[in-house]
């Protein structure tokens, strides 16, 4: 595997009803083409060398004889291809008939899975012709000359990791209330197939998809499924043909249903994202370890530098745009609850803020805003507090003013510049040399003033960092990186934007709504050193620590999912390519990697704040960290 990521394709063969001949010419078709695009494993529907349809023929000799013929062309078809092929046939063992998974690999029969839950009922009458599998364990029967394992018990292992490890089941197990696939996944299954006759009904597809979906995030797993269509019988149901690719949770890749020819749905699943998922998952290591039956299977020796799925650039961020502003509301909702609820224990009445008409703080104060509003207190016991430096522009000083105006808080402007001048007399720092200390003095003025204010009139002081900020340590220790409640603390900046963005196309003000428009279109700055000469921002955070863009996907993968850092770039090469190149990504990478492991004695002492997604840096939640940890094998691997 490149990176963790394995490449597994869904398979609808078009089929004829008992003819296994043309069964068997579809399926060949279709592997062949899985080889082309470099699949590891393929699955087909269930039955699919007979068809699934073939009712009271499944009791003709004629029809088992020919499927057993045939699957032993395949099996001698396989011989030398670089691909698992996992095929549906009727069994024959011990004076009963099952539906099973044959699974292929180089010429031999790996295993066979019969299975488990038989439907009849409604339009389903299985039972008529095949015996439940449920029971069959630890079995082995004689198939196409050769001894193979047979039964629900089997999980097939790669030969080079572990962590490579698929299981099979068959439609109805699927829809029971405990799936085998759960048990399989106890027992180190990263992958499950499923091979599947399911008929389209109004509303059907999308139950089935969110079914699939669901289960693959139960199991902490990848689940490739695919179901019967084009060429079984519509005597009385109709199969439209569904493939479906999911891994955790995230449908990757889906075919089309009701197609006129055979279908081949292919993508890659990142298994050691999944391995990664279950270390960290405690309720997933508590149940009670399964033991299955392991098969060692040969894994693909290709491994494709492409890769076939998506890489979202944004991951913070939804692209669809009613999901988006529904992430929005929901994450607003968490903030203003949050900072309700420290309002009302602490019994403070003010709430005060420090606004720089940049979009975190804008942020903040508008999830105060509509806290007090919430509470049904009066806007007016905001303190927001504007604070001129020597960075500061007439542009976002100005929107910095008409904000706080608009939404009706007390207004505060305290020039900082005259202090500083005396800070800077009192510890012997020459004003015309502008490095961190000079930046650091006008941040920590600032964060004494909201102090202050905030002892004088009883006041919280609302802290406006985001996450982004908190990862690179992109803020001055004790200055803006310490407040009473922080609420932008797990906000990453791409999303920043977008939930600043929601609130502006949500209020009625149309004054209020013209100011954030512009805050939205401000570059994003700390305003501390002076501006140009035209009197414009001089200092661009994403021109010293890099776009956040590719900070937030960095930090995406490597907390989330403990990513390394090749594979890190891997991924963003594939996500950013038409964006930018391999060397400007790797600096950028490197430059996060260093501030990451460098900057994490101001993490170990932040305020409290609301977790809102699924990543947090708090020291008292999700990120525990040595502030000493070297960062050397970081940047080692990545080399």
């Amino acid at each position: 595997m490149k990176h963790g990521f394995f490449r597994v394709a869904a398979a609808v063969p078009k089929v004829r009803v008992a003819d296994c001949k043309y069964n068997l010419e579809k399926i060949t078709d279709l592997v062949r083409q899985a080889l082309e695009q470099e699949a590891g494993i393929i699955v087909f529907p269930e039955l699919s060398l007979t068809a699934y349809t073939c009712g009271d023929l499944f009791h003709q000799e004629a029809l088992i004889k020919a499927a057993e013929k045939k699957l032993a062309e395949l099996v001698t078809f396989t011989c030398g291809k670089n691909i698992v092929v996992i095929a549906g046939a009727p069994v024959y063992n011990s004076n009963k008939l099952y539906n099973c998974a044959v699974i292929i690999q180089d010429r031999t029969i790996l295993g066979v899975v019969p299975k488990s839950y038989i439907p009849n009922y409604k339009e389903f009458y299985e039972e008529r012709w095949f015996s439940p599998g449920k029971n069959v364990t630890g079995k082995r029967i004689r198939l196409c000359g050769q001894d193979v394992p047979f039964g629900t018990d089997l999980v097939f292992a790669g030969n080079k990791n572990e962590k490579l490890c698929f299981s099979v089941e068959m439609c109805e197990d699927l829809w029971v209330p405990i799936p085998p696939s759960s048990f399989h996944a106890l027992a180190g299954a990263t992958l499950n197939f499923n091979l599947s006759a399911s008929n389209d009904l109004i509303g059907k597809c999308d139950y089935r998809r969110n079914l699939v979906a669901q289960q693959s995030a139960k199991c902490v797993s990848g689940y490739i499924y695919t179901s019967c269509g084009i060429g079984e019988s519509t005597t009385d149901v109709v199969f439209g043909g569904h493939a479906i690719i999911a891994e955790y949770g995230t449908v990757l890749a889906e075919g089309n249903r009701f197609e006129k020819d055979s279908i081949l749905v292919v993508s890659d699943i990142d298994i050691e994202k999944l391995a990664n998922d279950r270390l960290k998952n405690t309720s997933f290591m508590e149940m009670p370890p399964i033991e299955l039956r392991k098969i060692v299977f040969f894994e693909n020796r290709n491994v494709p530098y492409r890769l076939k799925r998506h890489i979202d650039p944004y991951p913070f961020v939804p692209f669809e745009t009613k999901l988006r502003d529904k992430r929005c509301e929901e994450i607003f909702s968490i903030q203003i609850t949050g900072l309700s609820k420290r309002m009302e224990y602490t019994g403070l009445k003010h709430a005060v803020i420090g606004i720089s008409g940049g979009l975190d703080s804008t942020l903040a104060l508008l999830v105060a805003a509509g806290t007090f509003d919430r509470l049904g207190r009066k806007r007016s016991d905001i303190i927001a507090v504007t604070m001129p430096g020597f960075g500061t522009t007439d542009k976002t000083y100005k929107n910095a003013v008409e904000l706080m105006e608009s939404m009706g808080v007390t207004t505060r402007k305290i020039d900082i510049k005259k202090a500083c001048l005396q800070h800077f007399k009192d510890i012997g720092h020459n004003f015309e040399i502008h490095n961190v200390t000079y930046e650091n003095v006008q941040a920590r003025e600032r964060t004494q003033i909201l102090m202050d204010l905030a002892t004088k009139y009883g006041g919280l002081v609302i802290g406006t960092g985001d996450l982004s900020e908190m990862a690179l340590g992109w803020s001055t220790y004790n200055g803006d990186h310490m407040s009473m409640y922080a609420v932008n603390c797990s906000v990453p900046k791409t999303l920043v934007k977008y939930l600043v963005k929601w609130v502006a196309g949500n209020i009625e003000d149309e004054k209020s709504k013209a100011i954030l428009r512009e805050i939205l279109n401000t570059p994003i700055s700390p305003e501390l050193l002076p501006p140009g000469r035209d009197g414009e921002i001089e200092q661009k955070t994403e021109d010293i620590v890099g776009p956040y863009e590719l900070h937030d996907f960095f930090l995406y993968h490597m907390v989330r999912y403990g990513a390394a850092p090749s594979k890190i770039l891997y991924l963003a090469n594939h996500a950013f390519e038409k964006k930018y190149n391999s060397d400007t990504i790797k600096k950028w990478l490197e430059v996060f990697c260093k501030r990451f492991f460098s900057q994490q004695f101001k993490r170990s002492c932040v305020p409290d704040g609301p977790k809102v997604g699924s990543i947090s840096l708090s020291p008292r939640g999700d990120w525990r960290m040595p502030s000493d940890a070297s960062v050397n094998m970081w940047l080692d691997e990545l080399q």
